[in-house]
């Protein structure tokens, strides 16, 4: 479901129910003290903010805190209240529900759903439609907060050169035709300098004249990834290429948010084009600086707010009145669900350890 961005009054707290959110204490940044953490910190500690669980669910719970929103940060799952986590934090644990909480799920990078979580908020509008196309209950939709933490724009001293590509993120995500040597070459035949930026340079495009960001050129879609490699652009001045990620084409509105590459050519083509039409360039980062203001932190925080208080907070309020029966109906259909998604997980297995067995029976 999509959020409406209607502002949220917080006033009146007292009635609401404990807020919690969760991150296993073994998980907690060194020397880390909740109560004494200010944004800055987020900004200097940029590189904690990758993506994953402080990404998501640490950053969540910081940026609300600091904007008054009622919720604690806990080490240990609570036994009552509203409990918001990052899917991995609940996944590989042994935790059953219990009668008087109820689990909001953040689920970045990964499809797959926790049968116990009463509501899933998704990083990628895809996401809220399953793979035949019908609606999946009890999910809504509010981007990852952009830029990521410590982002260092474009310095505008460098005006209108256009030297320096490069691919921000983990090498295993980059298309394997642009992590070929004869890719490098290519692009100096064109006056270009490849770069694949280091993980402790991710948040420095203070001398990137323009990103590239594709995954594969098998038209695939990559359903469970946000849009943040094109929200960083936005806020860093810099022209993105991109590949056809369901994310990324969720946001497009026409080519000046981004170019869009199916082959390694028609990335080599888009790239002279911003080397020799200047204006185009400089219309595309105008264009992005102007779609950056979507992502501010001022309308996450309230999309954030709309959530918990207009749609989590009266549902927890149903579920503790509900009948034993009703939440135990609950509690079953996340067991039966989680063990049949065990078994479908170990199919695989099973059926190449019977081929296998066959064929050693044959010999």
């Amino acid at each position: 479901m999509l959020l409406t961005q209607n502002v949220i009054d917080n006033s009146g707290t007292e009635a609401l129910p404990p807020i919690y959110f969760y991150i296993a204490q073994e998980h907690w940044p060194e020397n880390f003290l909740p109560d004494n953490i200010d944004l800055q910190w987020i900004d200097q500690n940029w590189q904690l903010f990758n993506p994953g669980i402080f990404a998501c669910a640490l950053q969540t719970y910081l940026r609300l805190k600091a904007d008054g929103f009622p919720c604690q940060l806990t080490g240990r799952m609570p036994t009552e209240g509203i409990v918001i986590a990052y899917h991995k934090s609940v996944f590989w644990q042994k935790w059953k529900p219990d009668s008087k909480v109820m689990l909001v799920c953040i689920v970045a990078d990964r499809s797959r759903r926790h049968h116990w979580a009463h509501f899933h908020v998704v990083l990628n509008p895809q996401e809220l439609l399953s793979q035949d196309g019908y609606s999946i209950n009890n999910s809504y939709y509010i981007p990852h907060w952009a830029p990521q933490p410590g982002l260092i724009p474009r310095d505008p001293a460098r005006g209108d050169r256009f030297e320096n590509i490069t691919f921000f993120g983990r090498e295993q995500n980059l298309a394997p035709e642009l992590k070929h040597p004869s890719w490098c070459e290519q692009l100096q035949t064109l006056g270009l300098r490849w770069q694949i930026a280091g993980e402790e340079s991710w948040n420095d495009y203070s001398a990137v004249d323009a990103v590239i960001a594709v995954r594969s050129f098998d038209n695939k879609d990559h359903a469970v990834r946000p849009a943040l490699k094109l929200y960083n652009a936005w806020h860093a001045g810099v022209p993105a290429i991109l590949g056809r990620e369901s994310a990324f084409q969720a946001e497009r509105r026409n080519e000046l948010d981004y170019l869009e590459a199916t082959s390694p050519n028609q990335v080599l083509a888009m790239l002279q084009r911003l080397r020799d039409d200047v204006e185009f360039r400089r219309a595309m980062v105008n264009n992005g600086r102007l779609r950056a203001r979507e992502t501010q932190h001022y309308i996450l925080l309230n999309s954030w707010r709309c959530f918990l208080m207009g749609t989590v907070v009266p549902a927890y309020k149903h579920w503790c009145d509900a009948p034993s029966l009703v939440q135990q109906a609950f509690q079953v259909k996340g067991r039966l669900a989680d063990s049949l998604e065990r078994v479908t997980r170990r199919m695989p297995k099973l059926k190449f350890t019977q081929s296998s067995t066959k064929i050693l029976t044959k010999v």
